[in-house]
């Protein structure tokens, strides 16, 4: 019986079967397998492939190199995967063969949770991440809006983890982390107020108060607000 594919977008894009990592090939092939994963489901044409893969100025050839891109795949993929449906291709995959289709459903999962359950889901759902998503496409413009999608939702796991950290007294533990996420997004109000929490429950109330000034005068100066009631 043929085991099946399993894709990783969660850091370098890569598809394996039965845990082996499969040899896909480089360059326009791969962008056209993982744009159509992106579009999972879904048919995609032949004259919107062409458009993503070249641009303005495609070679009087790309129809017929989508053709031949996708035949290799093919061999790659086995059959079944990867199917001819008018007026293009399709990309049939269950979402729990996605790595970002499991980590969102363990998110969701761990919001239903009392906290030390939902510190642990959460801990099993960001050791999926191995980098920066689809990394080998970081300036494709066909992935910008799902790369900019899934980075908002690992820096919401990580608020949604520290929380229930928090909630179990694990302070000390998620201080430094905690202060090198606002320093990487010094804007996130959430962020901030569990650093405020931490600090203060450390023992460290000046430094919280601080912390709290610093927060206040880069919103005002950089979005002109006062920080919300809750921080």
């Amino acid at each position: 019986m043929t085991e099946p594919l399993e894709f990783r977008v969660l850091g370098p894009f890569e598809a394996a079967r039965d845990g082996r990592t499969l040899d896909l090939p480089a360059g326009k092939p791969r962008a056209l397998l993982a744009l159509l994963l992106l579009r999972r489901g879904e048919v995609v044409s032949v004259d919107a492939l062409v458009d993503e893969l070249w641009g303005e100025s495609p070679p009087q050839t790309a129809a017929k190199n989508v053709q031949g891109y996708v035949a290799r795949l093919r061999r790659t993929l086995g059959d079944g995967a990867l199917t001819t449906r008018a007026p293009g291709y399709a990309l049939q995959l269950e979402d729990r063969a996605l790595d970002s289709a499991r980590f969102q459903a363990l998110v969701e999962q761990a919001r239903h949770e009392e906290p030390a359950a939902a510190s642990d889901r959460l801990a099993e759902a960001l050791a999926l991440w191995r980098g920066p998503p689809l990394a080998d496409f970081a300036y494709e413009s066909f992935a910008q809006d799902e790369i900019r999608r899934l980075e908002d939702l690992h820096l919401a796991a990580l608020e949604d983890r520290i929380e229930a950290d928090l909630s179990l007294g694990r302070h000390e533990d998620v201080l430094p982390d905690l202060e090198a996420l606002v320093a990487a997004n010094p804007l996130r109000e959430r962020l901030q107020g569990q650093l405020l929490v931490a600090l203060y429950r450390c023992g460290r109330q000046a430094d919280a108060l601080e912390a709290y000034r610093a927060a206040r005068r880069r919103f005002v100066d950089e979005l002109g607000v006062e920080p919300g009631p809750e921080l």
